[in-house]
């Protein structure tokens, strides 16, 4: 894969700005499952791959 291969970079793209405006309206709401420090950000990607988070995972610097 290389930029712009990804099937979903088109729809993404054009989504994005309605995205920002529902975000700084504040009509975007963004479900947060598990925050993990930095150093854990291996141990979140595991989470990821593992597909059971019905959130977003988030990384805190």
């Amino acid at each position: 894969y290389g930029p712009g291969q990804d099937a979903g970079t088109e729809v993404r793209g054009a989504a994005r700005g309605e995205l920002v405006e529902r975000a700084g309206s504040g009509a975007l709401r963004v479900i947060v499952d598990t925050t993990f420090p930095l150093a854990e950000a291996a141990k979140a990607h595991e989470v990821g791959i593992a597909g059971h988070a019905p959130g977003k995972l988030v990384l805190i610097p």
